[in-house]
């Protein structure tokens, strides 16, 4: 009797044909995981889009609305609808299939294989850390300020029920919460210039969070460290629930289809006294203290594109609307793209400069010159994802699928379908072909895949140009 081949001996055409009866993204990323052959043979899943059917891409790509004039969320919706998201994924060319994602929730953030959901409700926004691939989903506070919006969210990676950072734009505020909490600390307003207004946030490390402006000015929220506490015993445990649900452990039945409800009962809970064999002291139940700063502190002047950016992008920035950020080899860039109409600026030593409609510019960071802000013409390679998602930089020179030297975006004539911006022809086309879906976010099982497909060792960091 002949022996049995080994799984990694098999031809790659045979992997790939077992590769294409995988529908589920876990199953997928399991299978590139079983060794080194399976691994290159499989096209990698990430990066791809979160995308649904246009019947709910409007609800879940909307902005968190705090409407406490009534129960109900802002924007009509069954509650007893389902939405199945799908992974549209770049290198592989084809869709997996995800968890379905629970009625009335908003998709206000995406990193590290999770998303943040949201319900609005009468008493306030109840979030959520939601992994479509597991279906674990961690239950946040309640954020009980005023009325007016969300419009970012970001998170640590490894988020669990008893360990979890989390921070967020409200209106003209920044909020944070951390586990155990129970509730969201809202600081004081950012000082920013007159007409400038918070737009973006991206999560780096360590607990620093990075807030850039309309106009471009970056300031730096510093969170707290969370630290992991053990779970607390309970009479009769259930070995079979995972240690991620979080709070709360016992949930009516009707917890999952109302979200006004869900509100209610979560209020309850949180003002329920404990019994005394688990009161703790009363800072254990508070947010340990965040700070805020500006990334240029110099003299406590107020920020001037004029010194910042050098020229003429202290013009542009005013009308380029659309900033994130992103890290690339530990180097700070911010994005611009003008989400208006084309417009022509006239440049104070004459001449002009014409910006079209969704132009995007790249403009990294020189902590040492001045101006410190200067247009990066070639990425030496990375191409970036921006969106909703918790913006991500990674190799892309030689990988299936992607292109080197390009910022990934989600816009468009439908203004939800994903976008390549190359920086070459500055011209941007769908990085998709249209099949009646709606893009939510970028997705990625992991942010950190900077050098995962750099085959040429170590890439040199594109200089100044």
């Amino acid at each position: 009797m002949p022996p049995f081949r080994r799984w990694a001996d098999l031809p790659p055409d045979l992997i790939c044909r077992i590769g294409d009866s995988l529908h589920r993204l876990q199953w997928c990323a399991s299978a590139r995981g079983a060794c080194t052959a399976w691994r290159c043979a499989l096209a990698p899943p990430s990066p791809s889009l979160l995308v649904v059917g246009l019947d709910f891409a409007k609800w879940c790509s909307s902005t968190v609305v705090l409407d406490y004039a009534s129960c109900r969320p802002s924007i009509a919706l069954d509650y007893h609808a389902r939405c199945r998201p799908s992974a549209a994924s770049l290198p592989a060319r084809r869709s997996f299939q995800l968890n379905v994602i629970r009625p009335g929730r908003l998709c206000v953030g995406s990193s590290n294989g999770w998303l943040a959901l949201a319900v609005t409700g009468s008493q306030g926004v109840l979030f959520s850390l939601f992994n479509p691939v597991t279906a674990a989903e961690i239950l946040l506070p309640p954020l009980l300020y005023g009325s007016g919006c969300v419009s970012k969210f970001v998170f640590a990676p490894c988020p669990a029920a008893d360990d979890f950072v989390a921070a967020a734009i409200c209106m003209d505020r920044l909020a944070y919460v951390t586990a155990r909490a129970r509730r969201w600390a809202v600081l004081d307003p950012v000082r920013l210039a007159s007409g400038d207004q918070l737009a973006d946030l991206v999560y780096y490390e360590n607990g620093r969070v990075y807030c850039v402006t309309r106009y471009g000015d970056v300031h730096v929220l510093r969170l707290p460290e969370s630290r992991r506490r053990k779970p607390i015993a309970t009479e009769d445990p259930n070995p079979t629930t995972p240690p991620f649900l979080g709070l709360p452990t016992h949930v009516p039945s009707y917890y999952p289809a109302y979200p006004a409800a869900q509100m209610r009962w979560w209020i309850q809970q949180q003002r329920r006294v404990p019994p005394p064999s688990m009161v703790e002291p009363a800072e254990q139940h508070l947010n340990a203290p965040a700070t805020v700063e500006p990334l240029l502190a110099e003299d406590n002047l107020p920020f001037d594109p004029a010194t910042s950016f050098a020229p003429p992008y202290d013009k542009v920035s005013i009308f380029t609307s659309a900033k994130t950020m992103v890290f690339c080899e530990r180097n700070l860039y911010q994005i611009w793209r003008n989400a208006s109409c084309a417009v022509t600026l006239q440049l104070p030593g004459g001449g002009c400069r014409h910006v079209e409609e969704n132009e995007i510019f790249v403009l990294r960071y020189y902590p040492q010159d001045q101006p410190c802000w200067d247009v990066a013409t070639d990425l030496g390679g990375y191409s970036m994802f921006v969106g909703r998602n918790n913006t991500v930089s990674m190799y892309a020179e030689g990988v299936l699928g992607l292109n080197g030297n390009c910022v990934y975006w989600i816009g468009g004539s439908d203004r939800d379908e994903g976008m390549v911006f190359d920086m070459a022809t500055r011209r941007s086309a769908p990085c998709l072909p249209a099949d009646g879906r709606s893009a939510i976010c970028w997705y990625f099982l992991s942010d950190k895949v900077n050098k995962c497909n750099n085959n040429n060792g170590g890439l040199s960091k594109p200089g100044k140009n």
